[in-house]
C-alpha cells in the first residue's frame, strides 16, 4: 500500500499539467537585480528594450510643415478645412488648436482667439504683416510637441542631415534649441505651422464638443380632457 502511494505521488509530480519547480540552491537563486531585468511591468521580456533609464524615442509629426493640402487618407477633407482656416482666419484655427489642448478649460477658444485677433490687427496695421501674433502663439507648438513626444526641429535636422548633433547631448540645451526652433517656425512660417499643428491635433484628439454627454429631456404628456359631446 505504501508503495502504491509513493507511485501515485511520483506520477502527480511528473504530470506536465502541474506547475512544479525544482528547489534551487542559494548559488542558483537569481538575485533581485536579475529578476528586475527579466520582465517589465507589462509582461514583456526585457530583451525588447529597457524601461528605466532609457529615453522614450520621439516620433515624427504626422505631416510636415509644407503639407498644407493634406494627405491621401480619410482626413483629407479635414486637412483642406485646416488649410482654409490657416489662410483666411488663422485666429479661428489657433483658437481651435488651443481648445483641443485645453479641453477642460471653458472659454479657451474665445480668450485665445480674441488675443490673437488683436495682435494680428495691430501687426498688420503697424508693420504691414502678422509679426506680433507668432510671439503669442508659438507656445502652443511647444505644448503639442511635449504632450505627444514629437520630434523637434533640431532632432529632425540631425536625423535627416546629421547637423545639430552637439545640441542633442544635453537635455536642457536641446530643449532650449527646440524652443528657439518653435518660435522661428511660427515667426517665419506662421500659417503653415498653425496648419501642421491643426492636422496633428485632429488626428490625435477629438474636439471637446464631441465628448459631450447626451442629455435626456423628459417631455410630460399633454393634458387630456374628455369630450362633452359624447
Amino acid at each position: 500500500m505504501a508503495d502504491d502511494n509513493k507511485k501515485l505521488n511520483h506520477d502527480e509530480e511528473a504530470s506536465p499539467l502541474l506547475h512544479h519547480q525544482q528547489p534551487k540552491s542559494a548559488e542558483q537563486q537569481p538575485t533581485q537585480q536579475e529578476l528586475f531585468h527579466l520582465w517589465t511591468a507589462d509582461g514583456v521580456p526585457m530583451a525588447h528594450g529597457s524601461v528605466m533609464g532609457q529615453p522614450i524615442p520621439r516620433s515624427p509629426w504626422n505631416s510636415n510643415v509644407c503639407a498644407c493640402l493634406g494627405q491621401s487618407d480619410h482626413f483629407c477633407s479635414s486637412d483642406l478645412e485646416v488649410c482654409l482656416l490657416g489662410s483666411v482666419a488663422p485666429c479661428v484655427l489657433y483658437g481651435s488648436n488651443v481648445e483641443r489642448l485645453g479641453s477642460n478649460n471653458p472659454g479657451t477658444f474665445a480668450n485665445h482667439c480674441l488675443h490673437y485677433s488683436g495682435l494680428y490687427v495691430i501687426g498688420n496695421s503697424c508693420c504691414g504683416w502678422n509679426c506680433l501674433a507668432p510671439w503669442f502663439s508659438y507656445p502652443s507648438r511647444t505644448a503639442i510637441r511635449r504632450r505627444f513626444n514629437l520630434e523637434g526641429s533640431c532632432e529632425a535636422l540631425n536625423r535627416s542631415c546629421g547637423c545639430c548633433g552637439s545640441f542633442l547631448e544635453d537635455e536642457a540645451q536641446r530643449e532650449q534649441c527646440e524652443l528657439a526652433c518653435d518660435f522661428a517656425t511660427h515667426f517665419f512660417c506662421h500659417a503653415c505651422a498653425l496648419c501642421q499643428e491643426g492636422r496633428e491635433l485632429r488626428r490625435r484628439m477629438p474636439h471637446p464638443g464631441f465628448n459631450a454627454q447626451p442629455v435626456l429631456v423628459m417631455i410630460p404628456p399633454a393634458e387630456q380632457a374628455m369630450g362633452r359631446g359624447a
